[in-house]
């Protein structure tokens, strides 16, 4: 049983004061943390002292006219992003359950991401009842940002969060798709040599920033084949309609063009295992786990999708590989 002076100790921590340090730490300055707050500044003055006095320590020191976080202000700062951090997840994964029990999933995906893909993943939560799916399309850094805010449960892409991300960020390998070259039925039907049958060939290939496009200008440099480039595209829902209504051949993974592959209207010239693309999938690290995201990373039945929970985690990008 605990004492009672360890829950005086407890109790004795003034919330109000710490969230006041936290806005003034964060903002900078005591009148834009007013301001954020919506009080006065000499409220905040007082609040501050008295924590201050609370914790025993000078939590700010004046440089001219800024402030400046003391060793004890920068300890306190973390505990305090902790402790709000952590509020924080709580409301939003409590907001997630309604009174029905309805669950909701809220997913960002990158601007260029398969649409395919994304169906393919999320598609089996559109038959569950009650689950609300939310999908936002952006720019990585975007998206990423939004992770961090906690309005976002998970992020997907075809690359793993940057090496500079936040070490509570981890990117899971999905899935591993090899590419291929695809081109209309009347162009020809009978397979390709990979890469001495592309000598003069038009050519429809994802931008220079793709993944898929670097293995590829490798294989083909490497070659001595010159390709005629027709057209270069970053969205993978635009390769899909340049596969389509093009007379070239056109690099991309088979589930982008799944649809048409299966109708007939594009036909499979060649597989090229070398080269491939990636699906990840970037989620925080929280107390509070969203029980669907642990769903979609370790599939419905249990099993793990590309890595696995106790998985290490890589060095150097935090990337969890199976």
């Amino acid at each position: 049983m605990r004492s009672g002076l360890y829950w005086a100790a407890v109790s004795d921590l003034n919330y109000h004061h710490l969230r006041y340090f936290w806005t003034v730490a964060r903002t900078g300055s005591v009148t834009r943390a007013a301001a954020e707050l919506r009080v006065s500044q000499s409220a905040i003055s007082v609040q501050l002292k008295q924590l201050e006095e609370q914790l025993g320590h000078p939590l700010f020191a004046r440089q001219g006219r800024s402030l400046e976080l003391t060793e004890a202000g920068r300890i306190a700062l973390g505990y305090a992003d902790a402790v709000f951090r952590t509020g924080d997840e709580l409301v939003q994964t409590l907001r997630g359950r309604s009174g029905t029990g309805q669950q909701m999933l809220r997913v960002g995906a990158i601007t260029t991401l398969s649409r395919n893909f994304q169906l393919a993943l999320l598609g089996p939560l559109l038959h569950r009842d009650p689950v609300e799916l939310i999908i936002r399309s952006g720019l990585m850094e975007d998206l990423l940002e939004e992770l961090t805010k906690h309005r976002l449960d998970l992020v997907l892409s075809n690359l793993p969060a940057p090496r500079e991300a936040p070490s509570q960020w981890q990117s899971f390998l999905l899935r591993e798709e090899a590419a291929s070259l695809v081109s209309r039925p009347e162009l020809g039907r009978g397979p390709l040599r990979f890469p001495q049958d592309l000598e003069g060939a038009r050519m429809v290939l994802p931008s220079l920033h793709s993944h898929l496009r670097h293995g590829f200008d490798r294989a083909v440099d490497r070659a001595g084949v010159k390709l005629r480039v027709v057209a270069e595209v970053d969205d993978m829902t635009m390769l899909r309609l340049m596969a389509r209504e093009s007379h070239a051949l056109a690099l991309v993974p088979p589930i982008v063009v799944r649809d048409e592959l299966e109708r007939g209207a594009l036909v499979e010239r060649c597989r090229i295992p070398e080269i491939f693309e990636t699906f990840y999938a970037t989620v925080p690290k929280r107390l509070f786990p969203n029980p669907l995201v642990q769903q979609l990373l370790h599939g419905h039945d249990g099993s793990a999708i590309g890595s696995s929970e106790d998985a290490p985690e890589s060095p150097s990008d935090g990337t969890v590989e199976p």
